[in-house]
């Protein structure tokens, strides 16, 4: 079993209302048994929304609102669906605020990156999941199915 982010897939749960769908992701995923997740939308956060990026222990909307709450419900409910199905892998969104492995956005909307973890990440990754983003190949992962 594989985790993987929803917008990957093609579904548009992104904050836009669009999605990240990734081919190479989909390939690697045929003929092997996955499970979409999207944390943002299990927080109950709508699609459309305004873009959202981790400053310091919070989470703000482009708008200056805290959503914090929301995404820590994500990180938990995405965490709890782990340990019901306990996937081998989590192929994340890179960057996100939920998902991003390793950097994520700033919190300035400039589109800098900083080092650190989404809070969906965070959560499954201390939890001793193994999670990487789409980018995958390129950071090392080449051997998932062990």
């Amino acid at each position: 079993m594989i985790f993987v982010s929803a917008c990957l897939l093609g579904e548009n749960c992104k904050y836009s209302g669009g999605h990240n769908k990734n081919d190479a992701v989909i390939a690697f995923l045929q003929g092997r048994e996955y499970k979409a997740v999207c944390p943002e939308c299990l927080g109950g956060l709508p699609t459309p929304r305004p873009p959202a990026e981790i400053r310091g222990d919070t989470v703000m909307d482009r708008e200056g609102k805290d959503v914090t709450a929301f995404f820590r419900r994500g990180a938990e409910k995405t965490l709890a669906l782990a340990q019901k199905y306990r996937p081998a892998l989590c192929i994340l969104k890179a960057n996100s605020p939920s998902c991003g492995v390793g950097a994520v956005y700033d919190g300035s909307f400039s589109g800098k990156l900083i080092p650190g973890d989404g809070l969906a990440a965070a959560v499954l990754k201390a939890a001793g999941f193994r999670v990487v983003t789409e980018r995958f190949p390129a950071e090392g992962a080449a051997d998932m199915e062990r």
